[in-house]
This record gives C-alpha cells, structure tokens and sequence, in this order.
C-alpha cells in the first residue's frame, strides 16, 4: 500500500529538514521546496496529497501558492504555517480553501495531529467520490457500454423516458441488458432516491408469483403465519420492475392492470386494497403482440404497459460496439482474477466481431472471464479462443485497413499479410495457412513467389 504524499514548502532550510524528518518518521513519503515556483513544478511530478507551505516567502506567498494549487489540483488538502503574529493571515489562507493552519514554531504532536485528521479528511472525500462515480457508472445510462447507431438510438428514447412517469416496456434477446437498461432509466428519473424492487415473472412458481407481487395477511392460505408485504407495496414512491412480464399467468394479469389503474394494490386474504404509488417498467424476450393474438396475454394490459415501447438490439446487429465491450469485460476480469499483466491482442478482436453471440452480451462476457482464467501464459492466444469463435473468419472491414489516397500496392499487401500470418505462428506453414483460409500448397507457392525462406 502506497504511503500518503506529502510536499514541504519553506524558504527556511531547517524547518523544511525537521519538518520532513518528523512527517517521515510518522510514516509520511515527503518532498521539500525553497519556494512556490518551485513547489508548483513538482505538484505534478510528485502529486501529493497535502501540499504544506509557510504564508511569508520571498516572491511567491503562501496565499498565492495556496490560490495556485486550489486552481490546478482542487482535491490536494493544504494547511499553512504562521508566525503567531500573522494569524490573520493564516484566517485569509482558511477562507482561501486551506484546510488548517500552524504557528511557528510547530510542535511535533501538533503537526502529526493536524496531518492526520487532513489526511483522513482527504481520504473521506475520495472515498465520497469514487463511490458517487461508481453509482454514476452502474446505474448511468453510460454503463451501457457502445457507441454503435443501433444502441445510441435507444438509449436516446430512454434518456426521454426517463424524465417522465410513463410506463415503459423494453424488449429484447437474452442478455442484451435489459434489467440494466430499467435501472438506468429508474435512477436517471424523479425516483431515483426511492426503492427500485425486481420481480422476475419467469423465475418463481406460478402459485407464488401472487403472493410476491401483492402481499397476503396472515391465515389466508397455508403456511400465512403472518401479514407480509408484496413487492409493489414494498417499492411504494419508487420503481418495480417486472422482468420477462410475458411469463405473468393471465389470472394475475388480470390483477396487474388493476394495480395500475387503481394505483392500488390487493393483498391475498385482505378485505380493503392498499393505495400504492408506483412507477413500472417491464421487460420481455417474447413477441407479446402475438402472445395478444394468441389470447395468452391481455390486450388491455399491453397497452398499459406498451406507453414507451424499447427495444435493446442484439449483439449481432451492433457488432461494432464488440470491442469495446470486450476490452471492458476484459479488464474487468483481470482485476477481478488478479492477472494485471495479461494482454489481449488487438488481431483477435475481429473474430470476437465476426461470431453472432446467440446470447448476445452476457455471452460475451463469460467467454472474456473464461479466457482469462484459463489463459496459463501472459497474452490470450488464437488457440485459446473457443472453437465457435476459431471457426469465424472476420469480414474484411474488421481488419481495419487504411487505404492511402495515393493508392496501394496489391502485391505488398499480400506479402505483408504472408509475413504476418507466418510469424503470428513461428514459421508453422500448416497453421499459418488455414489462418489465411488457404491451402499450404498455395502457400508455399506464395512464399516462394516472395522469396520467404
């Protein structure tokens, strides 16, 4: 773990030598400096977190130093030392943004006392943020990582979505990200500081289900041994989120709409409904129009939830956005494996674009983590890619060749590919050759064409 970092600025050598000597006995890493010009070249250099300084200075002051830090690293914490006549001064520097001040001469104990609480006050606030980012990230519509037209179209319908109180249904593939996609648009929207509850339709038992959404009172069925909340209940003021709503029974439909229309919802066993106030947002992999059609879902209750209609695209029809995903799942499974080092080569990045990822996002990312756990070397190799992935061969827009205006040779682009093919598999002519999707005989005639040996 790495120490804090403190710099030292006084034009007084032998207090800048105490001052570093006792900071670092306490386990501080410390730099000095003569003077504020000086000091602000290493701010960069060097990055302190606590900048310490002296107010009188030949040239420089203390104040327009400290004026220079707030303005060029507003997170480093500063505190100021005074002579116990200048205390004003030291008042000014507090109202300037400094954190503290000390009167010369300083006291040991003071000084450890008063870098500490600093210290720990600027490790609060990093935590603080950090933490804000780390909400922004997850639940921000910028975790839905992509860049492609098919995505950026959608995500501008749910920003919109977002702002009101319409009810709105995303559908999409397996894995495209759809309880990401309610979460993002929940906390982006009005309730974003009240609860955000999940019910998955397709996940519990059909005879629980109503249970879950309404709530029961104690006695009214077998194993009631007490009142208990449902899930819309729970989420009062917030969001509820009904995932894969097409599996919903249509008994419970039937009640659904109500609780939507009523705004209120009924408890098995209870003799009065419960007002509730709730936003929905739901989500389904199945064609609910045909399932209208079919009679297996309400029309009525299509058109409630049907207000703004999503639709997430699948992986396949933004492929573009694949490498970005895949360097994103990537890092964060190294850090989650503990690997730093391990690399994973650009040239592979092409048949992850070419595979069709049947289940689409989460797909991806399993095969990432697989990769990385698996991998015994220190880069992810060709070999290594799963079988489905080895056998796709990139479309040539993938290789991202650039095309000079000036015009190109035929002839080297083909020798330079050759080369390339034959080096990527140490002179292997088999391998190298169903790596160009040619035979080895075509290929050694090529190599000798070139003059490769």
């Amino acid at each position: 773990m790495s120490r804090p970092r403190i710099l030292v600025v006084d034009d007084e050598e032998n207090l800048r030598r105490v001052t570093q000597l006792r900071l670092e006995q306490a386990g501080y890493e410390v730099q000095t400096a003569a003077d504020g010009p000086s000091a602000l070249a290493m701010l960069q250099r060097f990055r302190p977190e606590l900048v310490m300084t002296d107010l009188r200075m030949p040239g420089m002051s203390g104040l327009d130093l400290l004026r220079l830090v707030k303005a060029q690293a507003p997170e480093v914490i500063v505190i100021v030392f005074t002579a116990f006549g200048t205390i004003e001064s030291a008042v000014e520097a507090m109202k300037q943004g400094a954190y503290d001040f000390l009167i010369k001469p300083v006291d040991a104990g003071a000084l450890k006392l008063v870098v500490g609480r600093a210290l720990e006050h600027h490790s609060l606030k990093r935590e603080v943020a950090d933490l804000r980012l780390a909400i922004d990230r997850k639940y921000g519509f910028e975790s839905i990582t992509g860049h492609s037209k098919a995505l950026l179209t959608v995500l501008d319908s749910a920003i919109r979505a977002a702002r009101s109180e319409a009810t709105v249904l995303i559908h999409g593939e397996t894995g495209t990200g759809k309880e990401l996609l309610a979460r993002a648009i929940h906390f982006n929207s009005p309730r974003k500081d009240k609860p955000f509850a999940v019910i998955n339709c397709g996940a519990i038992p059909k005879d629980l289900l109503e249970s879950e959404l309404f709530g029961h009172t104690k006695g009214s069925f077998t194993g009631a041994v007490a009142d208990r909340k449902g899930r819309l209940e729970s989420a009062d003021g917030g969001t509820v989120f009904l995932d894969e709503v097409g599996e919903m029974p249509l008994e419970l439909q039937v009640k659904l709409l109500r609780a939507l229309q009523q705004r209120e919802v009924e408890k098995i066993g209870a003799q009065e409904p419960i007002k509730v106030d709730l936003r929905v947002i739901a989500a389904t992999h199945r064609n609910l129009e045909a399932m209208v059609e079919d009679g297996d879902f309400r029309e009525d209750l299509f058109y409630r939830l049907a207000v703004i209609p999503l639709r997430l695209p699948p992986l396949r029809e933004r492929s573009e956005d694949i490498p970005e995903l895949a360097v994103r799942f990537f890092q964060k499974s190294k850090a989650r494996a503990g690997r730093p080092n391990l690399d994973l080569p650009p040239a592979l990045l092409p048949y992850l674009q070419a595979y069709r990822w049947p289940g689409n996002v989460r797909e991806l990312e399993n095969v990432i983590e697989r990769l990385v756990v698996m991998c015994p070397g220190e880069a992810i190799t060709f070999d290594q890619l799963p079988e489905s992935l080895r056998g796709e061969k990139p479309a040539l827009d993938a290789l991202q060749l650039e095309l000079p205006a000036e015009g190109i040779s035929l002839e080297a682009v083909e020798r330079e590919l050759i080369e390339r093919a034959l080096r990527r598999f140490e002179g292997n002519q088999t391998r190298a050759a169903r790596y160009l999707d040619i035979s080895r005989k075509t290929l050694i005639y090529r190599m000798e064409k070139f003059g490769f040996k």
